[in-house]
């Protein structure tokens, strides 16, 4: 009985450690991938995904809560057209070795976006709050 307890609890904490969304994301390898993980992750509504290649600050989760109620709040279709939506790259500005700035749009929404992105311990994410 012991032994069957032990394996059960043994089985639940890599059930637990095999379900946390962060650990399937790979860290971005520049600002131009982070850049497009984050938007996609939006435009297909993972919120998750979105958020592991965001600053991890107030005011992002904040605003990345925002979107992910926006995108809720679409009907069947107009989240299935975000889905299939494609990202389109206007320009990539690097004004210095940690930040990039990414001029995009999609292909449903063809209005001017920036988002930016800066390298902080090695690591590159959006700066929501900074983007537009």
């Amino acid at each position: 009985m012991k032994k069957s307890t032990a394996l059960i609890g043994v089985l639940y904490m890599l059930i637990v450690a095999c379900s946390n969304p962060d650990k399937n994301f790979t860290p971005a390898e520049n600002g131009l991938d982070a850049g497009r993980e984050f938007i996609d992750a939006c435009l297909k509504g993972d919120f998750s995904k979105a958020s592991f290649y965001m600053v991890e600050d107030e005011k992002n989760k904040q605003l990345l809560l925002a979107v992910e109620a926006a995108y809720r709040e679409r009907d069947k279709e107009g989240r299935q057209e975000l889905r299939l939506a494609s990202i389109n790259i206007k320009e990539v500005v690097e004004p210095n070795d940690s930040t990039l700035l990414l001029y995009h749009s999609n292909s449903l929404d063809t209005s001017a976006k920036k988002a930016v992105i800066i390298k902080r311990d090695n690591i590159w994410q959006v700066d929501f709050k900074q983007s537009n």
